[in-house]
């Protein structure tokens, strides 16, 4: 079967891309190395998604997958190794075949930075957290950590604060942060406890975390923190391997730069969801696949009035 437009990664933005390059008439294939969904599939629930009160990140990202599988191709769990461009010719290799199109749109996504202690694994989704905004709002008059010392580190412990969290701590491996010192005031000024020097040793408890070992980074004195949830807050690695090898400009984070459509540097190619940087959420993946996609028309040969 020929096809048009490749999609790399079935998360929100390659599900909404998938949807809306069918819909213009474009015969679309989407690539994903695992089973789909992206990193929104680990959150325990979504409160933010318009329609959808509370719900799952695995049913939601569950029932994108149902709704483009009606329009699309979806190869799941065939990674893509390389894309290589001939004159207006991509050539998508996987682990199992070649496929030809005519455009590029990668939905590479991002995957969290960890801490990687005893106990962050165990309890993932049973109060270790990696999005303040995503369940935030689970923690309400409880008592919470914030690991980080940067900007979205101090901007998620205000969060914390705002939205009913009865202590916010936050937990910074050095003397200072890294953040602006308007973050760091305004932190100070809504009552979050700093707690500098500290690193996280290991993350405790029975069905879901009850404290964690902090360890002083100059003197090795080791203490207890109780908390009922922790939000690590030390980054995001862009998945960008696919987008250097097609030479496609990047921020200085690593992030890949578009155009409000969704082009990138690289004709043929485009980009939308986490890997784009950006707010990084659900609904603002969904809203770049479907720009991305019908800019792609524009390299198939089709028009689409928009």
């Amino acid at each position: 079967m020929n096809y048009e437009l490749g999609i790399i990664g079935a998360g929100p933005a390659g599900y909404a891309a998938a949807i809306y390059a069918e819909r213009a008439g474009v015969k679309t294939i989407v690539f994903d190395k695992g089973m789909g969904g992206g990193l929104a599939a680990i959150s325990p629930n979504i409160e933010n998604y318009p329609g959808f009160e509370s719900i799952s990140g695995f049913e939601l990202v569950e029932k994108m997958k149902v709704h483009a599988s009606k329009y699309a191709e979806i190869k799941f769990g065939e990674e893509v190794t390389d894309i290589v461009k001939k004159e207006n010719i991509f050539t998508i290799k996987t682990s199992k075949t070649k496929y030809p199109v005519k455009a590029v749109l990668l939905c590479t996504g991002t995957e969290y930075r960890k801490l990687d202690v005893s106990g962050e694994k165990e309890f993932s989704g049973r109060g270790v957290s990696y999005c303040a905004t995503c369940d935030g709002f689970f923690f309400k008059g409880k008592n919470v950590a914030v690991v980080g010392g940067g900007n979205a580190a101090l901007i998620e412990a205000i969060y914390l604060k705002q939205i009913g969290c009865s202590q916010v701590h936050i937990i910074h491996r050095r003397d200072q942060f890294r953040a602006e010192k308007a973050y760091e005031n305004e932190a100070k000024d809504k009552g979050v406890i700093f707690h500098f020097n500290k690193i996280v040793d290991k993350i405790n408890g029975n069905q879901k975390v009850e404290n964690l070992d902090l360890k002083d980074t100059k003197t090795d004195k080791e203490s207890k923190l109780e908390i009922d949830g922790v939000f690590v807050s030390i980054g995001e690695i862009p998945q960008n391997d696919l987008a250097k090898k097609l030479g496609v400009k990047l921020d200085d984070k690593g992030f890949i730069l578009i155009d409000k459509e969704g082009r990138t540097n690289v004709k043929g190619v485009y980009a939308a969801g986490d890997i784009t940087g950006g707010l990084r959420q659900v609904v603002t993946a969904c809203a770049e696949g479907a720009i991305a996609a019908l800019a792609a028309t524009e390299s198939v040969g089709k028009k689409y009035p928009y």
